[in-house]
């Protein structure tokens, strides 16, 4: 059994300090083989990625996406206790809009994608077309693609990838919507102005035992980010 997860960390926005504790404490506790993260910042020699595994006994993968004005990159990242044996990132097509970009690690014998589609609500078209970018690059079976898809099941771009992998929720959820983006989340009642609903996925082409949502538990009101991530618990064979 392999334990995988998704978060996307909201990059370095509200209380940064806060909630890089929570969602180290739910690392810890959660212990994913593998974990893919979204909208994480580099700048100036700092990494999110780096501050969130610490000393946990991670390997760290990167993929810078797009650079703000100011010099920070905004990118994915993989941290995984397999050992990776081989890694690249490449650019999705975005048609002239914020940057994305597709991140692979091959994690001993699981072959591991992280991605984060445009996220205009109009942009069905174009996430449409990063999907299948997206799975014309991937590896064949076993594999898992983790990320915040910025779509709603039952939208295009989400049918088309129900159709080659295992949505890991629909398979293996404990039935309810396992909306990721949530009012009930403080976040983003105060700094969105947009519905609940579930934008992040796992997907694989593996066996989803169990699938649960994770980091949605605030400590004084604090988020660990203003998305809930995902985890699951999978078999290759």
């Amino acid at each position: 059994m392999i334990r995988v997860a998704t978060l996307n960390v909201w990059g370095r926005q509200g209380p940064w300090p806060s909630r890089l504790a929570l969602i180290r404490q739910e690392l810890t506790d959660l212990s994913p083989d593998v974990i893919g993260l979204q909208e994480v910042w580099r700048h100036e020699g700092r990494c999110q990625a780096e501050e969130i595994a610490g000393d946990l006994g991670y390997e760290i993968a990167y993929a810078p996406a797009f650079t703000a004005e100011d010099g920070r990159i905004q990118g994915n990242a993989i941290l995984t206790r397999l050992p990776i044996t081989a890694q690249h990132h490449i650019p999705l097509p975005v048609a002239g809009h914020e940057p994305r970009a597709l991140l692979y690690v091959q994690a001993s014998d699981l072959p591991v994608y992280v991605t984060h589609l445009n996220w205009q609500p109009g942009h069905s078209a174009i996430r449409q077309e990063q999907a299948r970018f997206i799975t014309a690059h991937m590896a064949g079976p076993p594999a898992v693609l983790l990320g915040d898809f910025n779509a709603t099941p039952g939208s295009p771009e989400i049918t088309y990838l129900s159709g080659l992998f295992t949505d890991a929720w629909t398979a293996a959820g404990d039935g309810t919507p396992g909306d990721t983006f949530s009012r009930d989340n403080a976040f983003v009642s105060q700094y969105a102005d947009e519905p609940t609903r579930r934008l992040d996925y796992i997907f694989t082409s593996a066996v989803p035992l169990r699938t649960w949502l994770t980091f949605t538990t605030p400590h004084n009101n604090i988020w660990p980010s203003d998305h809930y991530g995902l985890a699951c618990d999978l078999t290759l064979t």
